[in-house]
C-alpha cells in the first residue's frame, strides 16, 4: 500500500516525524565516509593534516556533497583522502567511531553495521589489530551514550586494488566474537573484479565466517556474477546492476532468479547510486522494481557525510518518489536484521526499541 492509497493520510510532516523515530537498521554505511564535518576540521588541525579545502565545518560538509555529485564513483572515491588522513591516531578513530554510534542512535538506528578498511589507517604507526580494537572501544563508548539504544558491529573491508585481502579475512575472523560481524570487499569495481580476492572469501568459508562484497554498482551484471557464483558472497553491496538481467517486462534472468529466489540481500543506497551515476534520479531508481518483483532489499546510506543524507533521509526520499508508507519501511528493516551477520538471539527486535509514533490511518505489525 502506498501513501497516497489512504484517505487517511498524513500530512508530510506527520509522516517525516514518524520516520525520524521509526526503529531503523542499516547494513551499508561506511565509517570514513560519515564523520562529522567539525570533527574532521579538529582533528587536521591536530594532527597538522593542511589538505582540507576549507575550514569551516559547514562549507566542508557541502563540499564533500558537490565534489560526491560528479556522477563518477572513481571522483566520489577521491573525498576519502580527506576523511582518512585524520583518522590515523587511536585517539582519532575510537572518538569517530563514537560519535558514529550517537549520530545515528539520534537518527533512530538501532542496529548497525559499520565497515571500514583498517589498512587504510596504518599511516600513524597503528598495527591492523590496534586499529580494529580502537574501533570498536569507539562503538562501545557510542552505545553507553547512547543508552544502549543502539547496537553496532563491524565489517572489515579490504580494498579492491591492494593484496591483502586475506590478511584482512584472517583479521576478521581474529576479532569476530570481539564485535567484528564480517568481511566486505571494497573500492573501484572497474579492473578490480571480486573473484581475485577469491582466497580471502575461501578462507572466511572455511571459518563460517560472513562476508558482503560491493558488487553491480559500477560494474554490470557480470561483476555480481562473480560475487554470487565465484566467491559465495551472502549479500551484495549495492547490487543495483541486477536489472542488466531483468526484461522490459520484468521477466527476471537466470542470475537475477537465483539471487531473489536464494534471498540475497542487496545492500541498496539510493543517494550514493545517485552520486556515482549507478542512477539518475529516485524517481527512476530500481529499488522500486526490484521490491516489486521480489527481491530481499535492504535500505542504506553508505556514506552520510559525503552523500550529505541520513536514514531517516533516504526513506524520505523514498516517499517522495514512490509513496511509500510505514509497512514498505518496516519491511526494510525486517530484511536488513533478516539479513544482519549476527546471530539470531542476538538480533534487536523492533519492538524492544520503544514503539515509534503511528501514523494516523496504518495499520502497525510487530517484528
Amino acid at each position: 500500500m502506498h501513501l497516497s492509497d489512504n484517505p487517511a493520510t498524513p500530512a508530510a510532516a506527520t509522516v517525516s516525524e514518524w520516520i525520524r523515530h521509526a526503529p531503523k537498521a542499516v547494513l551499508h554505511d561506511h565509517l570514513d565516509g560519515g564523520l562529522r564535518a567539525a570533527t574532521i576540521v579538529e582533528l587536521a588541525r591536530e594532527c597538522g593534516y593542511t589538505a582540507l579545502p576549507t575550514e569551516d565545518p559547514a562549507a566542508l560538509a557541502v563540499w564533500f556533497r558537490d565534489a560526491a555529485d560528479s556522477g563518477s564513483l572513481e571522483r566520489y572515491l577521491e573525498t576519502f583522502a580527506h576523511t582518512c588522513a585524520v583518522m590515523q591516531t587511536r585517539e582519532a578513530l575510537t572518538r569517530i567511531a563514537a560519535e558514529c554510534a550517537e549520530d545515528l542512535a539520534a537518527d533512530g538506528v538501532v542496529y548497525a553495521e559499520i565497515r571500514y578498511a583498517p589498512e587504510q589507517h596504518l599511516e600513524g604507526g597503528l598495527t591492523l589489530d590496534e586499529v580494529v580494537e580502537a574501533v570498536n572501544d569507539g562503538f562501545r563508548e557510542g552505545e553507553r551514550r547512547s543508552g544502549g539504544r543502539i547496537t553496532v558491529r563491524t565489517l572489515l573491508t579490504g580494498m579492491r586494488h591492494t593484496d591483502r585481502s586475506l590478511e584482512i579475512a584472517r583479521l576478521t575472523v581474529a576479532h569476530r566474537d570481539k564485535g567484528v560481524a564480517g568481511f566486505d570487499i571494497a573500492g573501484g569495481e572497474i579492473g578490480n573484479p571480486p573473484a581475485r580476492h577469491l582466497p580471502a572469501f575461501q578462507h572466511l568459508k572455511q571459518e563460517n565466517c560472513h562476508f558482503t562484497i560491493h558488487a553491480g554498482e559500477a560494474v554490470g551484471a557480470e561483476s555480481i556474477h562473480e560475487a554470487v557464483q565465484v566467491c559465495g558472497t551472502e549479500r551484495i553491496g549495492h547490487g543495483v546492476r541486477i536489472t542488466d538481467d531483468i526484461a522490459e517486462d520484468g521477466t527476471l534472468g537466470r542470475l537475477a532468479s537465483y539471487v531473489r529466489d536464494n534471498r540475497i540481500a542487496l545492500e541498496v543506497c539510493p543517494t550514493s547510486n545517485l552520486q556515482t551515476g549507478a542512477a539518475k534520479d529516485y524517481a527512476s531508481h530500481p529499488i522500486d522494481e526490484l521490491r516489486r518483483l521480489g527481491f530481499r532489499i535492504t535500505l542504506n546510506t553508505d556514506n552520510r557525510l559525503v552523500s550529505g543524507t541520513t536514514m531517516s533521509e533516504e526513506f524520505q526520499h523514498m516517499v517522495d518518489a514512490f509513496g511509500y508508507g510505514p509497512e514498505v519501511f518496516e519491511e526494510f528493516t525486517v530484511a536488513a536484521l533478516e539479513a544482519a551477520f549476527l546471530p539470531r538471539p542476538a538480533r534487536p527486535r523492533l519492538g524492544d526499541q520503544g514503539a515509534p509514533p503511528r501514523v494516523p490511518g496504518r495499520r502497525a505489525r510487530g517484528v
